[in-house]
């Protein structure tokens, strides 16, 4: 195990001469590193689960349905432009329907979930429906990334089960390793199986497979492909804990159990990036058909601040340039660190316009694939 970790980072860092030459200098690097981690986890943004009685949950189940849209309603989501949503269409049309489930997986420094926080207060504030990113058990915004996997892939699969639209996750930090995590377990690379877990009763169920809202058929878990999900500084110092040891080689690998993938990370960021956040290090890429996306943020930027996002809201020429933002082409972006980026009122806009463009995408492109798929079903009746 240890010559073929040793091999894998000398491999790595060759391009830039790095070479390990002793075993007492590895040693006292990984000391060093531990004494960091450490303190990482003496300060962890976790949350206190329990399930909630049973009459509470049949009473709060009921909330959660397949959409039931008037055909009018459905047209006018047929007709919609997924690449380019607009605001007008936010509040003529989508505000009338609901959403993906958004799963926000925070890292683990105590107090960064109030940045994810910030993020899901943006989101509404741009138009998203609360209830779609709320969790249904306590109200809270976001998933540790201390939570298990296994628990948050079985929600995931619970929420597409009831609500007919795929879930979509965005990590920050260490919840990055947890959502590309997740989509391994998705892609069969653990287990040939998954159990389903109740997001109401915070426990697993005694199944391993759901209804697919779009068949109408039994299904397992595993080769479940969901629509889009980002991470954004995952890697550097946090590679060593313990809770993600298991990534250590798989982190910037994105299987087939999602559609699109973005990758976001910045340069000098001890905390997120690998190699100090230096570019290829820090790419993620597709093991076969997904489309990936690597974009670099300015390296002024702290690691722990990039969703605080609440703020752009109040300005309403920033809100409408929100919605007009197209992604350029390329799959590997550099967002400057010009004095526009580095104002404090459009701090941390480039990551969100990308991010958002891309829940608008999947919010329209799920609802028009699961209103054709239920058309496709009355024809055949």
């Amino acid at each position: 195990m240890y010559k073929s970790v040793v091999k894998h980072w000398s491999a790595a860092f060759t391009p830039l001469h790095f070479r390990i030459r002793s075993l007492p200098k590895l040693l006292g690097n990984v000391c060093a590193i531990a004494g960091v981690a450490i303190w990482f986890l003496t300060g962890c943004a976790t949350y206190h689960r329990s399930g909630l009685p049973p009459a509470r949950v049949k009473l709060v189940e009921q909330q959660f349905h397949l959409p039931s849209l008037s055909r009018d309603l459905e047209d006018k989501i047929l007709a919609l432009d997924p690449l380019h949503v607009s605001e007008r269409d936010i509040r003529e049309v989508l505000s009338h329907a609901p959403a993906p489930r958004i799963i926000n997986i925070h890292g683990g420094i105590y107090p960064v979930h109030r940045r994810m926080i910030s993020f899901s207060k943006f989101l509404i504030g741009m138009g998203y429906p609360a209830f779609s990113i709320t969790n249904a058990n306590d109200g809270t915004y976001t998933f540790s990334c201390y939570e298990s996997s296994d628990l948050v892939a079985g929600m995931m699969a619970w929420y597409y089960e009831k609500e007919g639209l795929r879930p979509i996750m965005v990590g920050h930090s260490q919840g990055g390793f947890q959502a590309v995590k997740i989509l391994h377990k998705f892609a069969g690379h653990e287990s040939d199986s998954m159990a389903v877990y109740n997001p109401l009763t915070w426990s697993r169920e005694n199944r391993y497979t759901i209804t697919d809202p779009l068949t109408g058929k039994t299904r397992p878990l595993v080769g479940l492909k969901f629509g889009y999900a980002t991470a954004m500084g995952s890697g550097g110092v946090t590679r060593f804990l313990p809770n993600q040891w298991d990534m250590a080689f798989s982190l910037r690998s994105i299987p087939d159990s999602v559609e699109e993938f973005t990758g976001f990370y910045k340069f000098r960021d001890l905390l997120g990036g690998d190699l100090w956040g230096y570019g290829p290090m820090n790419y993620f890429h597709a093991t076969g058909t997904a489309k990936v996306r690597n974009i670099e943020l300015p390296a002024p930027w702290r690691h722990g601040a990039v969703p605080d996002t609440k703020h752009l809201l109040k300005d309403k020429a920033i809100v409408d340039r929100i919605n007009a933002y197209v992604p350029p082409p390329e799959d590997i972006i550099h967002i400057p660190a010009n004095e526009e980026n580095m104002r404090p009122e459009t701090r941390n806009l480039a990551w969100a316009e990308d991010v958002w463009y891309s829940i608008k995408k999947y919010w329209v492109t799920d609802l028009q694939t699961y209103i054709r798929a239920k058309r496709q079903r009355e024809m055949v009746k």
